[in-house]
């Protein structure tokens, strides 16, 4: 009975080791160029607007240290 438990405990062990498990392909990536999904802040930034804003709060804040 006690070598069946054993069998059996180590038998669980090995599945549990075996999903964790995980292939390691690497990403090949180029350099400089950003292949994610658009990024809807990149459209507001061009805005000189929301830029000169940005940059009256940066000022305001650096006077304060």
């Amino acid at each position: 009975m006690r070598r069946y438990c054993v069998l059996a405990l180590a038998a669980v062990a090995a599945a549990g080791l075996g999903g964790c498990y995980e292939t390691a392909t690497p990403k090949m990536y180029e350099p400089g160029v950003y292949k994610g999904s658009q990024d809807s802040l990149g459209n507001k930034l061009d805005n000189e607007e929301l830029d000169q804003q940005l940059s009256e709060r940066f000022r305001t804040a650096a006077q304060d240290r």
